[in-house]
C-alpha cells in the first residue's frame, strides 16, 4: 500500500485490479455483448436507431466481406468516417476478420493521409465518401488495395435515408467530386455492394488473442510525424474493464446500466471516445451519435431530445455548450457523469458547469498511448478537484526525473504510467520505443505533474510547452486556470515569446464574451493571482483560438504567430 497510496482513497466498492483474462480477445468480449443485448438499442444518430442485432449482422457481413479479398491475417484497415452509425459497425467487422483498425481522422490533408496509410501499411479502407477526393490524391502512393466507399444515409433506413445521402451530396454539396484510380488491381466497392455479398458468406473465425493487435491509434503528432501506438486485444479489454469499474458507482441512479445514454460528441476515431463507445456497448447501453459537434446549435438540439446520463467532452466543448443561448433549455436532471478529459479543464468552466446543470465536471487524463485510461477523479466527487485524480483499478503512477528515478511526494517531475492498459510500443520505431519507456517499464508521458500524499496528481504541463521566464519555470497550464476566473473570460492560452531580456516573455490570448474587458482588466486580474514573474507581459484579444479537431488548443500555432 506504501508505494500506492491512492488506493486508500478508492471510492467504495471500486476493485484495485482488473482480469482482463476473463475475454480471449476484445472480439470476444463484443460478440459477448452482441448476444446478451441484441434487441437492446447501440445507437441513436439522425433520430434513426440500430439495435445490437443489426450491429451484430452488418459487422458479420462486412468482415466476411473484407475476408473474401484475401487479406491476411492481422492486415491493417482504415477507418476514415466520422460519428455516423457506419463506424461502429466497420470497427466491429474489422476486429471480428481477424484485422487491426487504424482510426483516420476524416479532415486530414492529403499529406497527412498518405503518411498515415503508408505507415501503418493500410490494405483496404472504408470512408465516408465526402473524404473521398483526399484518398483520390494519395492513394496511388499508398498500399490500399480495396475501398469500401459509404454515403451519409447509408445505414439510416429505407426512404430517410437515401433522402439524407441526396441532401448531403447535392443540397449542401459537402461531397466534392473526386475520381479514384483503379490502377493494379484495386478494387471500389459501395458500403451496401459489401454488406449485400458477405451477408452470403461465411465469417471464418480468427486466431486472436489478448497480445494481437486491435488498433494502430494515431498520436497527434505534435511534436513531429505522426506515430502509430499499438494497442493490442488486452490493452483494450484492460482499458475498458478499468472505466467500467471506475464509472459503473456513478450510474446508481439510472439503475440497469444498459439503459444508459452516452453521448458520444467527440470523434469517434480518437481515443477518448473510442473507449466510452467500447464502454457503452460492454454495458448493453445506447450512443446518441453526434456527426457534428461544432455545429452547437443542433448539438443542443439533440441533447434536448432524450435524457442522457454521460457526457464526455473536452474543456472547449463544455465552454461552446455554455455559451450557446440555448444550453439552459437542456433536461439535465439525469446527467450522472461530466467527463472532462482530452486537455486540461479550466477551474472557471468547471465552476459555470456546475451552476448550470448541477453536475460536476470529473477530470481524467490519458493518452492514445494507454487506451486513454489513466487516471480520474472519484465520479462521486463533490467539487471540481483540480487534480487528475487517482490511478485507475491496475494502474500505477510515478513521478520520475529524467534518468528515470522515482522523486518524493510534493515534488514537479515527468508522469509515467505502468499498467496492462499501456501500448505494446509505437508501430515500427524502435528508437521511439526505447526513450519512451524508462527501464522499469513506465510509459514517459511527456506531462509534467505532482503528486500528494494520497496519491492524487496535479498535471503542471507539458514538457514542451514550460515557459523560461528569467530562469524561472512558468507553467502556461496555471495561467490559464488563473486567467478563466476573470469575468468576462470565455478562454485564453498562454505562450512563450521570445525576449532579450528575459529569455521568454508570456503572451496570453484572450476570447472574451464581456465587450468591455480590457487588457489592464485581465493585467489586474493576474496581478491579484500571480507572482511577478509570472505576469504577463503581452495580453490579446482573439475572436476564437485555433484548435484541434478534437478541440485542444493549438499552443504550437499561437507561438508561431506571436
Amino acid at each position: 500500500m506504501e508505494h500506492k497510496p491512492w488506493l486508500k482513497n478508492y471510492p467504495p466498492g471500486v476493485p484495485h485490479d482488473v482480469e482482463p483474462r476473463q475475454y480471449t480477445s476484445l472480439t470476444h468480449l463484443l460478440e459477448e455483448s452482441f448476444r446478451k443485448h441484441a434487441a437492446r438499442p447501440v445507437s441513436v444518430c439522425f433520430e434513426r436507431w440500430m439495435t445490437y442485432r443489426e450491429l451484430d449482422e452488418w459487422s458479420r457481413a462486412l468482415g466476411a466481406w473484407l475476408q473474401s479479398r484475401g487479406l491476411e491475417p492481422g492486415a491493417r484497415v482504415a477507418i476514415m468516417l466520422p460519428n455516423i452509425p457506419q463506424f461502429p459497425v466497420a470497427m466491429a467487422a474489422v476486429l471480428r476478420a481477424g484485422y487491426t483498425c487504424v482510426n483516420v481522422n476524416p479532415l486530414y490533408t492529403p499529406r497527412e493521409l498518405e503518411h498515415q496509410l503508408k505507415d501503418s501499411g493500410a490494405s483496404a479502407i472504408i470512408l465516408l465518401e465526402n473524404f473521398g477526393k483526399t484518398l483520390s490524391e494519395v492513394i496511388g502512393r499508398t498500399p490500399v488495395r480495396h475501398v469500401v466507399l459509404t454515403g451519409m444515409g447509408d445505414l439510416l433506413g429505407g426512404l430517410y435515408g437515401h433522402w439524407m445521402t441526396f441532401a448531403v451530396r447535392h443540397l449542401a454539396k459537402m461531397v466534392p467530386a473526386f475520381r479514384l484510380p483503379l490502377e493494379d488491381g484495386r478494387t471500389l466497392t459501395p458500403l451496401a455492394a459489401a454488406l449485400h455479398e458477405g451477408g452470403r458468406l461465411q465469417l471464418k473465425p480468427s486466431a486472436q488473442t489478448l497480445e494481437s493487435v486491435a488498433f494502430l491509434q494515431y498520436t497527434g503528432g505534435t511534436t513531429g510525424v505522426s506515430k502509430g501506438a499499438v494497442l493490442t486485444h488486452g490493452n483494450i479489454v484492460s482499458a475498458i474493464l478499468q472505466a467500467e469499474a471506475w464509472f459503473t458507482p456513478a450510474l446508481k441512479r439510472v439503475g440497469d446500466v444498459s439503459r444508459a445514454n452516452v453521448v458520444a460528441a467527440l470523434p469517434l476515431y480518437h481515443v477518448f471516445a473510442l473507449g466510452l463507445c467500447l464502454l457503452a456497448m460492454r454495458w448493453g447501453a445506447h450512443m446518441t451519435l453526434v456527426p457534428n459537434p461544432r455545429d452547437v446549435g443542433r448539438f443542443v438540439e439533440v441533447l434536448k431530445r432524450r435524457p442522457f446520463h454521460i457526457l464526455p467532452a473536452v474543456n472547449t466543448l463544455f465552454n461552446a455548450l455554455l455559451q450557446h443561448p440555448q444550453f439552459r433549455s437542456i433536461d439535465f436532471s439525469q446527467l450522472a457523469v461530466s467527463q472532462a478529459g482530452g486537455m486540461a479543464a479550466t477551474p472557471g468552466t468547471a465552476r459555470q458547469w456546475r451552476l448550470a446543470t448541477g453536475c460536476v465536471m470529473v477530470e481524467g487524463w490519458g493518452m492514445s498511448e494507454t487506451c486513454a485510461i489513466g487516471t480520474n477523479n472519484p465520479v462521486d466527487s463533490a467539487d471540481f478537484s483540480g487534480t487528475i485524480g487517482l490511478p485507475l483499478p491496475g494502474i500505477e503512477i510515478a513521478i520520475k526525473d529524467d534518468a528515470g528515478r522515482s522523486l518524493a511526494v510534493g515534488q514537479a517531475g515527468e508522469i509515467c504510467i505502468r499498467g496492462p492498459n499501456v501500448m505494446a510500443g509505437y508501430y515500427c520505431q524502435p528508437e521511439e520505443n526505447a526513450r519512451a519507456f524508462t527501464a522499469d517499464g513506465f510509459l514517459r508521458t511527456g506531462d509534467v505533474g505532482i503528486m500528494d500524499d494520497g496519491g492524487r496528481t496535479r498535471i503542471v504541463d507539458r514538457k514542451k510547452d514550460m515557459i523560461l521566464v528569467s530562469g524561472f519555470n512558468v507553467y502556461p497550464t496555471e495561467l490559464e486556470n488563473v486567467i478563466s476566473t476573470c469575468p468576462g473570460v470565455v478562454e485564453c492560452a498562454a505562450v512563450g515569446v521570445a525576449d532579450e531580456k528575459q529569455g521568454e516573455a508570456i503572451k496570453v490570448f484572450v476570447v472574451k464574451n464581456d465587450p468591455t474587458l480590457s487588457e489592464e482588466s485581465v493585467a489586474s486580474h493576474c496581478r491579484q493571482h500571480l507572482t511577478g514573474y509570472k505576469l504577463p507581459k503581452y495580453i490579446e484579444f482573439r475572436d476564437e483560438l485555433p484548435k484541434s479537431n478534437v478541440g485542444k488548443v493549438l499552443r504550437r500555432e499561437l507561438r508561431a504567430s506571436a
